[in-house]
C-alpha cells in the first residue's frame, strides 16, 4: 500500500479536555453516524478565530504602527492599477503578437502601482522596501540601455559593472533615508 501521507505536515499534538458524560454519550452517537468523531468539535474550534496575538506569524514583525494611508485613501488606487495591469498582462500573454501592446501597458501598470505602494511604506518608515526600490531601476536602467543600443559583450559588462555601481549607491541612500523615517515613526509612536 502507498504511503498516502508522504510529505504532508503532521497534525498537532495538543490535548484534548477530557470529555464528560454528556458528550461521550454524543460522541458515540456520532460513531454511529456518517461523521468522524469529533467532527463537530474540530468544526467549532476553528470557528472560534481569534486576532494574531504580537510576534505570532501572522502579523508583520518588520512594520512599525499603522500602513500608512494614500492621499487618495477611500479609494484604493494601487491596488486597482496592479489587477487591472495583471488582467492585461495575461490577456496580452493569451493573444500572443496582437497582445505585445497590451502585455507591456498591463506590465508597466503593475510597476507603478507597486512602486507607489512600496515607496510610499519605505518613506513613512512603516516597513522597509530598499531592495526592490535598489533593484527595479538598476534592472531598468541596464535593460533598457541593452535593448536600445545593443552593445558588443565588453561594453554590455562594462554596463553591468555600472549598474551594480549604481545598484549600491542608491542602496545606502534608500536604506539611510527609511532608517531616519523609521526612528521619527518609533519616537512618534512612544508619545
Amino acid at each position: 500500500m502507498a504511503n498516502r501521507n508522504k510529505g504532508a505536515r503532521a497534525r498537532s499534538r495538543k490535548r484534548r479536555p477530557p470529555k464528560t458524560a454528556a458528550r461521550q454519550g454524543e460522541g458515540a452517537k456520532r460513531n454511529s453516524s456518517t461523521q468522524a468523531p469529533g467532527h463537530a468539535e474540530r468544526t467549532r474550534t476553528r470557528a472560534r478565530s481569534t486576532p494574531p496575538r504580537p510576534g505570532s506569524v501572522l502579523t508583520d514583525r518588520l512594520a512599525v504602527g499603522e500602513r500608512p494611508r494614500a492621499p487618495w485613501h477611500p479609494l484604493p488606487l494601487s491596488e486597482l492599477l496592479i489587477l487591472i495591469g495583471a488582467i492585461g498582462t495575461v490577456v496580452g500573454l493569451l493573444r500572443r503578437e496582437s497582445g505585445l501592446t497590451l502585455m507591456i501597458v498591463g506590465i508597466g501598470a503593475v510597476l507603478i502601482g507597486t512602486v507607489e505602494v512600496t515607496l510610499r511604506e519605505h518613506l513613512s518608515g512603516y516597513r522597509s522596501q530598499t531592495l526592490i526600490l535598489t533593484l527595479l531601476p538598476a534592472i531598468g536602467l541596464y535593460t533598457g540601455v541593452e535593448l536600445i543600443l545593443r552593445p558588443p559583450a565588453a561594453v554590455s559588462l562594462a554596463l553591468l559593472a555600472l549598474a551594480a555601481a549604481f545598484a549600491v549607491v542608491l542602496f545606502k541612500r534608500l536604506r539611510a533615508r527609511f532608517l531616519e523615517a523609521r526612528r521619527e515613526r518609533t519616537f512618534a509612536a512612544k508619545r
